[in-house]
């Protein structure tokens, strides 16, 4: 598959509400060692890209300054070292940015198989809320099967998204 050179996304052209989001082009990126690139076929929207689109929240140092934390699609090009993926399959990613793009970077280790089933927009939705709790409840606090845990906040994203995952596991 031949890659373009440039891309559609969207930018932020000064803090505000949503209507400060315009069309741009940019170059498409290329995946370093340990990344993929991903031709997006949906994003998500979550408190991150809101607060970084008001002003409020940075992008990290070395992230692209396109919003877009969460996406999903199929991935077109792998970098040095990557074994786990191949060109042609879909998959859901946690990005350090610029999701709101024809095509986005990711680091192959934060990218997830999309169950079957699941539509790439349902799956764009996924990342942020799954890898938070998987990280810190199943592999900080080590959950297992039989036991109970409090979510504080079992309302929002991640606490729904623990009490689910926390039930599925039989905790």
């Amino acid at each position: 598959m031949t890659l373009p050179r440039t891309m559609k996304a969207v930018e932020i052209s000064a803090a505000g509400g949503p209507e400060v989001l315009k069309p741009c082009e940019r170059p498409v990126p290329s995946p370093g060692k340990g990344e993929v690139l991903i031709k997006v076929a949906a994003a998500g929207v979550n408190g991150p890209d809101i607060m970084q689109r008001k002003g409020l929240y940075p992008a990290p140092p070395g992230a692209s300054d396109l919003l877009g934390l969460e996406i999903s699609g199929e991935i077109v090009q792998t970098g040095e070292g990557v074994t786990a993926w191949r060109v042609g399959q879909q998959a859901t990613a946690l990005t350090n940015g610029g999701g709101y793009a024809e095509y986005c970077v990711a680091d192959a280790e934060q990218c997830l198989p999309i169950p079957k089933g699941v539509s790439l927009q349902d799956a764009a939705g996924l990342p942020e809320t799954f890898f938070t709790v998987w990280s810190n409840v199943f592999i900080g606090a080590q959950l297992k099967a039989g036991e109970t845990f409090l979510v504080h906040g079992g309302a929002g994203g991640i606490g729904t998204t623990a009490i689910q995952l926390g039930k599925a596991f039989g905790a």
